[in-house]
């Protein structure tokens, strides 16, 4: 009888996490794997051991070499992680090593946009559901990256500016396209939908200071941002789960950040074409907003200007840290 087998009976969480624990150091990957199977099947059964199977497998998924930490990407793991495994898995693990073990499957498509972001050059004759680059072009940030560990994970956020006093100004909203109305609730849908988060958008005909007045800035506060920057902002926040949704990944935010830059402008072929983005980000003016809002928790505080139709908007999310 295998060392987990009486625990899983029991339904021992605690002794199956020490023994993860102790498979991952003594680097048994092959156990671990095996303990992943038996918990996924005797949750099937209905034994409550989930969380030691998903345990296993980001484990797995993190740490093993690429043969095992391969089998345990499928579409149907990874929903209780701290965020996506085609995202952790490419923390420590090339797309060079990983491609010969991984079905040309949507799941792949993922990984090789997570392993792009952090650097690594992906053929494009690979599939790809996200029908954009995956090498990130040479206009754009370098993206903010998750930092998994053992049992807990950083998703740092880029550098808030300084900020100087404006005057604050009247602002009258105006309705928002569609598009862009669709595009910035998709960026923070992990805040809004599985979080505590808030969204406040304003699109105004006129400048900065009024689109910050249309969303009731007192004592607005602006320091300005390159365009990559800006981008680097809004990919955080589209990969972000924020304090309670699960994480999404740098593929999903990348994606979000790219749509929601193209919404803006009012791009809407598809796919989107790279230079059009680019254009579109850079003939933006971007700044970072304060005002007299509390800043606690994931927030995101960014206003554009498009100097071609002396249009502005302004965008005010959060979500709190309880």
């Amino acid at each position: 009888m295998r060392d987990y087998e009486p625990l899983i009976d029991r339904l021992d969480l605690d002794g199956l996490v020490r023994l993860i624990d102790g498979y991952c150091e003594s680097r048994d990957w092959e156990t671990l794997f095996r303990l992943r199977e038996a918990c996924r099947a005797a949750t099937k059964s209905g034994k409550q051991v989930w969380p030691a199977s998903t345990l296993a497998e980001y484990r797995l998924a993190l740490r093993a070499p690429a043969e095992w930490a391969t089998k345990v990407l499928t579409e149907d793991v990874g929903r209780f992680t701290i965020g996506p495994l085609s995202e952790v898995i490419a923390q420590h693990h090339s797309w060079r090593e990983l491609a010969p073990l991984l079905p040309d499957t949507p799941l792949a498509s993922f990984v090789a946009h997570e392993c792009a972001i952090r650097g690594e050059h992906i053929d494009d004759d690979l599939l790809d559901v996200l029908e954009m680059p995956f090498n990130v072009e040479e206009w754009e940030p370098q993206y903010s990256l998750a930092l998994y560990r053992d049992n807990d994970a950083a998703f740092d956020s880029p550098e808030v500016p300084a900020t100087t006093a404006i005057n604050a100004a009247q602002g009258t909203a105006i309705d928002e396209p569609h598009a862009l109305r669709d595009a910035t609730h998709q960026l923070v849908a992990g805040w809004k939908e599985s979080s505590n988060g808030s969204l406040c958008t304003a699109l105004v005909n006129g400048s900065i200071p009024e689109a910050l007045g249309a969303l009731c800035i007192e004592s607005p506060r602006i320091g300005v941002l390159e365009p990559a920057q800006a981008l680097a902002w809004l990919a955080w926040a589209g990969a972000s789960g924020g304090a309670h949704s699960r994480r999404r990944g740098n593929a999903i935010g990348r994606f979000n950040a790219w749509s929601l830059v193209a919404a803006l402008n009012d791009i809407d072929e598809w796919p989107m074409a790279s230079e059009r983005v680019r254009d579109a980000l850079q003939s933006m003016q971007w700044c970072w907003w304060e005002g007299n809002v509390p800043a606690t928790g994931w927030r995101l505080q960014l206003v554009a200007y498009d100097p071609s139709c002396e249009r502005s908007w302004a965008i005010w999310a959060n979500d709190s840290r309880v």
